[in-house]
């Protein structure tokens, strides 16, 4: 199957060859215009307090964003509810303060007084802080600084005073603010034996790992698609071209292999307990006659047995004898579902038996695509491809009836499914995210009721989770559990020269805000959440140039994070792991095993004809 190449990615922390990185983080953007159900949370900055640097002289006032700064979505009936300030982030004067050590423009920065949302934005004032001239000892502001300071603080207070409890209250009175600071988790080394509370994985003795065994790439004349990974008890199963084939985990020796009749096009990323997982490939290898050929053909594989149980086609309810062709599939209980733009359909996981077929209603109404795990959801589209209007519902897995339905608010022209227990959706309304990650905004929906249980902005420019444009079930670089949604934040400055870093952080589901505590990545490394591990997160830190990956495991309260694994930094084996794009890779980290495979290989070029490519690159702990 022929798709479009992928961009060539920059692994992270790759030093300059002169002078210092440029980036960093912009100034947060607007939430997309239009609003929808309850009042949204202010947007909060994960970092907490941050040094900041006086201007060299007064900065010039400067124009508000379209739409005021911050705009947030009306709420029901249209209007907008302002937030109240958070401490230490956006709305508030700071003071000089320790923090990550990366300095702030004098304007129009995270913790510069503003008006509230929906409030004409005053122009910015210069930020002041620097040692003033001899006489007061440089830690004075003059008398003209504090009248500053002490009318931006009032304006603050003036609007935002009403709300605050509004926003930051409990049934009882207190106080359950959002902080942006809180705790930090530390990190803590592996011991023999080390259960880690919360989860399965484990501390291995030694945290230093091998290399497990490294695939060659294979050779193709156009770009293939390899999607799919997964993780057994005995085995690595990865696809290749136009085949299914597992490896010894630990070895890479082969096991078996699953011939095909074309490409894998889709493949699920779950599996049920005894190992069994869902693909969609084309019905034929691509000919001269035949360029594209269909991805039509769903299947189950067996991987402890080592072979494809069945495969069939599914041809559209409204007629014709052609099997229609699926985007993506999914694993849920005992039901494998299979989505795309001629509409869904559904199977049992044993035998193929089919549980419903694409329905396309008369108005124009059909399944996009389904995700599962613990439960299953579907978005279904209606309306034209210039106006259309996307509805989220929980299924019955056997009979595929709405349990539930949701409707995205107006300008998502596509939606992903993050979670189906509890259920989280993304997308990028009025494609505002600007940066393809596909998320200006989260929703948390209650799967029994239907209703929006709350509305999570997601500024593009602060955070770093990716969902597929189209896909419904493609997001990666998050985790949801313990009623939280954990994201890494976008690489930052840190204390080193040239290096960067980021967070994790996370939102609380009932609530929308910014909970108070973060894993901090360590100066050069960039962390990223993998999946859940019980009430942990499971996360990988890309490492700078001259340092192998880690994994760590992360307690989902307290942030506090245990290290798995430290990949080696011989050259030739961290070269090899930075060639995989944690952006574009499966990564997979199981019982000591730390797997990155590529989704997409495409004909060499002249240039690294004679280099050493990887199809996996695998590691493992004693």
């Amino acid at each position: 199957m022929t798709q479009p190449p992928q961009p060539p990615q920059q692994p992270p922390n790759t030093p300059p060859p002169a002078g210092p990185p440029s980036g960093g983080f912009g100034a947060p953007q607007d939430p997309p215009p239009g609003g929808f159900g309850q009042p949204t949370p202010p947007p909060a900055d994960p970092f907490g307090k941050q040094p900041q640097q006086p201007p060299q002289q007064p900065a010039a006032p400067q124009d508000a964003p379209a739409g005021g700064y911050g705009t947030p979505p009306p709420a029901a009936g249209g209007y907008p509810t302002p937030p109240a300030p958070q401490p230490n982030g956006y709305g508030y004067p700071q003071a000089p303060q320790q923090g990550y050590g990366y300095p702030q423009g004098p304007a129009g920065q995270p913790g510069m007084p503003q008006q509230g949302y929906g409030y004409p934005t005053q122009p910015m004032q210069p930020q002041y802080g620097a040692p003033q001239p001899a006489g007061d000892g440089g830690k004075k502001f003059s008398t003209q600084m504090q009248i500053i300071v002490a009318a931006a603080v009032a304006v603050v207070l003036i609007i935002g005073g009403g709300i605050i409890y509004a926003a930051t209250g409990d049934d009882k009175g207190g106080t359950n603010e959002a902080s942006s600071s809180g705790a930090t988790g530390g990190e803590a080394k592996g011991g023999e034996g080390d259960g880690l509370a919360g989860g399965d994985e484990k501390a291995p003795a030694s945290t230093k790992s091998e290399v497990a065994f490294q695939l060659p790439e294979p050779v193709v004349t156009d770009i293939t698609t390899v999607m799919g990974s997964w993780v057994t008890d005995k085995a690595y199963v990865k696809s290749g071209v136009a085949e299914i084939t597992a490896y010894d985990r630990d070895k890479g020796t082969k096991l078996w292999s699953v011939p095909l009749p074309g490409e894998v096009c889709s493949a699920s990323r779950h599996m049920s307990k005894d190992f069994k997982t869902a693909i969609v490939f084309e019905e034929t290898k691509a000919t001269k006659a035949n360029k594209y050929p269909s991805c039509n053909q769903v299947g189950v594989i067996d991987m402890s047995a080592g072979k494809l149980l069945w495969s069939k086609g599914v041809t559209s309810a409204t007629g014709g004898d052609k099997p229609i062709r699926f985007d993506e599939v999914t694993l849920s209980g005992t039901t494998v579902a299979a989505g795309g733009t001629s509409g869904g359909a559904a199977f049992k996981l044993d035998d193929g038996a089919e549980l419903w077929k694409p329905k396309v209603g008369a108005d124009g109404c059909y399944d996009r695509g389904y995700a599962g795990g613990e439960a299953l959801a579907v978005v279904r589209k209606c309306g034209t491809s210039d106006s259309p209007q996307l509805t989220v519902q929980a299924l019955n897995p056997t009979t595929g009836a709405p349990l539930s339905s949701f409707q995205m608010p107006a300008g998502v022209d596509y939606a992903s499914i993050v979670s189906t227990k509890p259920l989280v959706v993304a997308a990028d309304v009025g494609d505002t995210a600007g940066d393809g990650s596909g998320i200006s905004d989260f929703f948390s929906i209650d799967a029994a009721t239907g209703k929006l249980i709350v509305r999570i902005p997601a500024d593009a420019e602060q955070y770093a989770a990716r969902c597929g444009s189209t896909e419904v079930e493609r997001c990666q670089n998050l985790a949801v559990g313990n009623n939280r949604l954990y994201v890494p934040t976008e690489n930052h400055d840190g204390t080193s020269e040239y290096g960067e870093t980021n967070e994790v952080v996370a939102f609380d589901l009932t609530t929308g805000k910014l909970l108070g505590g973060r894993a901090d990545a360590g100066d050069r490394y960039s962390l990223t959440p993998l999946r859940m591990d019980g009430t942990n997160v499971i996360a990988y830190k890309e490492p700078p140039y001259d340092k192998g990956g880690q994994i760590v495991s992360i307690d989902g309260e307290t942030f506090k994070q245990t290290l798995l694994m430290e990949n080696p930094s011989d050259e030739a084996v961290r070269e090899a792991e930075r060639r995989f794009s944690t952006d574009h890779s499966e990564i997979l980290y199981k019982d000591g095993r730390f797997f990155k495979s590529k989704r997409l290989v495409s004909k060499r070029s002249t240039s690294d004809a004679d280099e050493k490519l990887y199809l996996v690159v695998a590691y493992r702990t004693d």
